[in-house]
């Protein structure tokens, strides 16, 4: 069911969530635009709505930030005074927002750090579990580690793993010490980041994926269960516990490239992906087997930004979608009947 949506200045690629009580009301997107000519330029904004009461959602529009072109958002994943929204944009550069709150203005983002951390575009982000670390994908086939405390930004790892775009790159969520990494080149890797991380490759696989790598997400639920999204149009399951050699335990065709794929905050192997040109679809995995529960096709544009609301005490799901070249944000809820 439609809840609400709105068009945003420019091409919509990312929405996000707050994960944080009391802030879970609050949803983040983020626009990436390529002027093209003689100087082609890329423009961006990231944009702070409030979703409100979730069985009356709507998008109510807190704050506009124009940036640079946006690749990637994610909120932090501790809470409290260590709340942040970090930025990943086409300059090379990783911003640092935080969140105020006061009586006069209410909600805003206030940037408190940022830094060139390359001369390629920074593509994808990922926080560690502490939420001082934030691990970054580049176009140029490499990632960077870097360390985040109070306002400073400072790169501690860079390697060269890929021949191409590194589209995603995210921290094992039980061992801080290594790091997923997919890329262009269709290779799906793991490195040892605490030394020398490009010497210290856990696994490649290079056979799997037919097609460039853009999401990996390992669950929150299942400690060696890693799901990863290709252009190849299929969402595949890991099971990690042999580290060095993984296994496809379950893989779901679902009519588009993987762009993004996010877990539900309570219910464990349901997941929402954003399937670019076949739209979003809520995924049921398990047993060896996935299902795709619900469809949902009424953005008119490449399928990019989605997320689950993450606040406590719903009766139902809510979902945040985005598209890109329509520049549409939608909220609804799944008509499936997901049991919460």
């Amino acid at each position: 069911m439609d809840a609400a949506h709105c068009y945003l200045e420019g091409n919509a690629d990312a929405v996000e969530f707050c994960p944080h009580e009391p802030y879970a009301n609050l949803l983040a997107a983020s626009t990436y635009t390529l002027q093209e000519g003689d100087l082609p330029s890329r423009s961006g904004s990231v944009y702070l709505f409030d979703v409100g009461d979730v069985e009356h959602a709507g998008l109510n529009l807190l704050q506009k930030v124009d940036t640079t072109g946006v690749f990637d958002i994610r909120w932090s994943r501790g809470g409290g005074g260590s709340l942040a929204l970090a930025q990943a944009d086409a300059d090379g550069c990783l911003r640092v927002y935080k969140v105020d709150d006061t009586e006069d203005k209410g909600y805003s983002l206030r940037e408190v750090a940022g830094e060139k951390i390359s001369s390629s575009m920074c593509l994808y982000l990922d926080w560690d579990q502490s939420s001082s670390s934030i691990v970054v994908g580049l176009s140029d086939g490499s990632a960077s580690v870097v360390s985040f405390t109070d306002s400073n930004l400072q790169t501690v790892q860079e390697w060269k793993g890929h021949d191409f775009e590194v589209w995603t790159a995210s921290f094992d969520l039980n061992n801080p010490s290594l790091v997923y990494t997919g890329s262009d080149d269709c290779k799906f890797s793991c490195w040892d980041i605490r030394d020398s991380p490009g010497d210290n490759r856990v696994f490649q696989n290079s056979k799997a994926h037919t097609m460039g790598v853009c999401c990996i997400s390992p669950s929150p639920s299942e400690p060696y269960s890693v799901f990863t999204g290709s252009y190849d149009e299929t969402l595949r399951v890991w099971d990690t516990r042999s580290v060095s050699r993984p296994v496809i335990e379950a893989s779901v065709s679902l009519g588009g490239g993987v762009w993004r794929i996010k877990h539900h905050p309570s219910l464990s192997g349901v997941v929402l992906a954003a399937c670019m040109h076949n739209g979003f679809a809520v995924v049921k995995v398990g047993g060896g087997k996935g299902e795709v529960m619900e469809s949902y096709n009424k953005h008119e544009s490449l399928a990019y930004g989605a997320d689950w609301y993450k606040g406590k005490d719903q009766k139902q799901s809510l979902v945040a979608t985005c598209s890109f070249y329509d520049k549409l944000l939608r909220l609804w809820t799944p008509e499936t009947a997901i049991e919460l």
